[in-house]
């Protein structure tokens, strides 16, 4: 390899790993993943997060994007080491960070970097990231404007608040099952964050699923959803007599003086089965509730987890769905509770689960028809 070939290959790879950091910036989660080879993989031990192959790439970060408040990447120049078609190196990082849910930062890291020449050009076989230092004392500065995607400018979103789209979907939207194709993007971006998705084309499909995923005799609770009272679920799992039922439990203790019964019973079953208000195409299940007593068992209390979703419940992204609990969800949930309960119902407790850190616990049941709300 001659001296300018080796100019010219340092160059093209550090332009790659600027290319990282702009598309990471501007939130271009497509562009982000083509700078991998098909089978490249990024890896983040501290977060953990582990995604291979660019379809797993895009919808992880799509899924890690749609947390920002804000988010600031600087790459500096590190090492570079060539061997003929392949090379291996080293970039240095600092970011400032600040979540929707408040978590914010600064921190500093090392991308450790393997590097496979293509006829497309020099492209990421692996980055695996490496926090070195982090500070999550409160940020002093903010925002000016919401973070920018791909192709916009800054008149595009100054006006944009927090929690808002730049264009509003009718309450109506919420109803109509998604294609398939946002299926397989749900789907996609979910396994990336390690749940187990399967999707079944209707309910009855996901009643026959849960009686092979649930053994006789476990104990199981039950959410409070139309979704599994119109399915037959739940009168599968608190009716049968098949299994150790916690949902008619409770209702037989006095709540004045069995509450600390009936919490413990709630919070840590073998299984829960429930459904959800929304899914995001970018990986996240957002659950709400009125009490928050199902919500630990689904937080991770419960040994295993199995969220049966109608197609109707896929949104774009997590703003999307929080607007559907507002808009869609609590109206109906409300009209509900007061013919069951004499009172309205409130969204007093909101549950985001964006990943898994238990493989193999989560189960979602995708489906392609609508049921529930």
């Amino acid at each position: 390899m001659n001296d300018f070939q080796t100019i010219a290959d340092r160059v093209e790879i550090e332009a790659l790993r600027g290319e990282f950091t702009d598309a990471a910036m501007m939130r271009d989660r497509p562009r982000l993943a083509s700078l991998f080879t098909p089978d490249g993989a990024l890896r983040m031990p501290n977060i953990p997060i582990e995604l291979v192959g660019r379809e797993e790439i895009r919808a992880g970060g799509e899924r890690l994007q749609n947390q920002w408040d804000f988010f600031v990447q600087t790459t500096h120049p590190g090492t570079i080491l060539l061997d003929g078609d392949t090379a291996t190196g080293r970039a240095y990082i600092q970011e400032l960070a600040r979540t929707l849910d408040g978590r914010q930062g600064l921190n500093y890291a090392v991308y450790h970097d393997r590097y496979q020449r293509t006829v497309e050009g020099w492209k990421f076989t692996e980055r695996v990231y490496e926090v070195r230092y982090l500070d999550t004392s409160p940020l002093a500065g903010t925002a000016p404007h919401t973070a920018q995607g791909p192709g916009t400018t800054p008149a595009d979103t100054t006006t944009t608040p927090k929690f808002a789209t730049a264009t509003p979907a009718p309450a109506a939207s919420f109803t109509a099952p998604v294609p398939a194709e946002h299926l397989d993007r749900a789907a996609a971006a979910l396994r990336a964050g390690g749940f187990t998705v399967e999707i079944l084309d209707d309910a009855a499909s996901a009643r026959t699923r849960i009686k092979a995923l649930v053994p006789e005799g476990a104990s199981v609770l039950t959410g409070a959803s139309e979704t599994l009272r119109l399915s037959g679920i739940d009168e599968d799992i608190n009716a049968s007599g098949r299994y150790d039922a916690i949902r008619p439990r409770i209702l037989t203790i006095d709540r004045a003086t069995g509450a600390d019964e009936i919490r413990q019973l709630a919070a840590v079953p073998d299984f829960v089965i429930n459904s959800v208000a929304a899914v995001t195409e970018t990986g996240s299940l957002v659950l709400a509730s009125g009490s928050g007593s199902q919500l630990p068992a689904n937080a991770g209390g419960a040994a295993q987890a199995v969220w049966i979703i109608g197609a109707q419940k896929v949104v774009p992204d997590l703003s999307t769905a929080l607007r559907r609990v507002q808009e869609h969800a609590l109206p109906l949930e409300s009209a509900r509770a007061q013919v069951a309960y004499g009172m309205p119902s409130a969204v007093n407790r909101l549950l985001i689960l964006n990943a898994e850190p238990r493989p193999g616990r989560g189960t979602v049941l995708l489906l392609r028809v609508a049921i529930g709300y």
